[in-house]
């Protein structure tokens, strides 16, 4: 699996203008808040829309927090406004497709912010590659038999799912993602029906090993296997290093339109 520790090139001549993607910046965020995260998602988005940045992939984990897709219902929030205010858990309506999921601590949340013009243009083969990454993960590194349900997007192992996978896609360029169970706290499903699914149950890579998984071991495959599925080079950036290419983009831009 490639790893490339060198930026993306520039057109000639057209400076802010990412040339024909080769590669995917993958950014370790660590712990961030749900707001601080969406922000960026929308930054990137728009710099990657105008062609100022190249593919990038965000990879963090969240506090507590639940969040509402274009196709959810209030009526699975399961927890009390009382309870959540209590524990501090917010709710927030977003624009991804999906029901209601929960993101926290000890589960992998990834945003590609990816253009899909060098892809097909096809959301669902996007979406088949991304369960894809999931199940080779699973099976080949944990022999953990991950695979697919007939019905329901996501990465499952039996009648359980383990990725959870919801996304926007705004002129070709993804947002938001997936969440990947690793060691989460599997009892905070209780406060949801998890993506409206009230007859299948949620699980987790410690739930399946018996012990706890190597989180950061973990990220690293991830961004490993993505690159192998999507067929790409890896380039692992810092998230001070990605403000810097943000920063960069947009300089370029304004340097060529005056």
């Amino acid at each position: 699996m490639a790893v490339r520790n060198k930026s993306n090139r520039t057109i000639a001549g057209c400076p802010g203008k990412v040339a024909e993607q080769t590669t995917i910046r993958v950014v370790d965020l660590g712990r961030l808040s749900y707001p601080e995260a969406l922000d960026l998602q929308n930054q990137l988005l728009r710099l990657r829309q105008q062609d100022r940045i190249g593919d990038v992939l965000l990879l963090l984990e969240h506090p507590d927090v639940l969040t509402i897709g274009r196709s959810g219902h209030r009526s699975n929030l399961l927890l009390s406004e009382e309870e959540r205010n209590r524990r501090g858990v917010r709710v927030y309506d977003i624009n991804r497709g999906g029901d209601i999921t929960y993101h926290g601590p000890g589960q992998i949340v990834g945003y590609p912010i990816i253009d899909l013009s060098s892809m097909g243009k096809s959301i669902r083969t996007f979406v088949r590659n991304l369960e894809e990454v999931f199940i080779r993960l699973l099976n080949r590194e944990y022999y953990i038999p991950a695979g697919r349900d007939p019905i329901h997007t996501g990465v499952w192992i039996g009648e359980k799912k383990i990725t959870a996978i919801g996304l926007a896609v705004k002129h070709w360029v993804t947002q938001h993602g997936f969440a990947f169970n690793v060691n989460t706290d599997l009892s905070r499903f209780q406060w949801i029906v998890p993506c409206g699914i009230a007859d299948k149950g949620v699980t987790s890579m410690a739930e399946q090993l018996g012990r706890a998984a190597d989180l950061q071991k973990v990220k690293d495959q991830v961004a490993d296997y993505f690159g192998q599925v999507y067929q790409r080079e890896i380039e692992r950036m810092e998230k001070q290093q990605l403000y810097e290419v943000m920063q960069e983009g947009e300089a370029a831009w304004q340097s060529r339109n005056g």
